[in-house]
């Protein structure tokens, strides 16, 4: 993928710029489940080269001898997988991430043992609900890049 993409941390104080990008993958190792606190870690590689961090840098965690896995200190967006050879950024904290969709899983060994079934779950919906969540106002940085964040009336 050669196009810009671009994205950041929830609360706004990391972003970064990628003109190219590898392969999308997910990852079901223990350390990327814990790192995303979730099932998996959907990441994608990114061309050093060419990735630009536009506010901030995400701080790094050491979580083995060849890895280290960068957050934002502020709000702990996970954001990145480092090794000496590469970097990979967190496919959701993508502006768009559903421009960039996984095409391998990795560690496919260490995957949950309910993991091939999860999508067959009941999907849940009510009126109801979906009034509750969309009433809730956001506070997290908009999809797109800012001048300023947060906003000066706001800070």
């Amino acid at each position: 993928m050669s196009e810009a993409f671009t994205g950041g941390c929830q609360c706004g104080a990391v972003r970064f710029r990628a003109e190219k990008l590898g392969r999308p993958s997910i990852c079901h190792c223990r350390m990327c489940q814990k790192q995303f606190g979730s099932f998996f870690a959907p990441l994608v590689t990114a061309d050093q080269a060419h990735l630009t961090w536009t506010r901030g840098q995400p701080t790094l965690y050491r979580s083995s001898a060849k890895i280290k896995r960068g957050f934002c200190n502020k709000c702990g967006t996970p954001l990145t997988y480092q090794s000496d050879e590469a970097v990979e950024l967190a496919i959701g904290a993508f502006d768009h991430p559903e421009r960039i969709e996984p095409e391998i899983q990795v560690n496919y060994g260490k995957r949950l043992p309910w993991i091939d079934h999860l999508f067959e779950k009941t999907a849940f919906s009510s009126p109801e609900y979906d009034a509750k969540w969309a009433a809730i106002e956001s506070w997290q940085h908009p999809d797109h890049d800012t001048d300023h964040w947060p906003p000066e009336d706001e800070a």
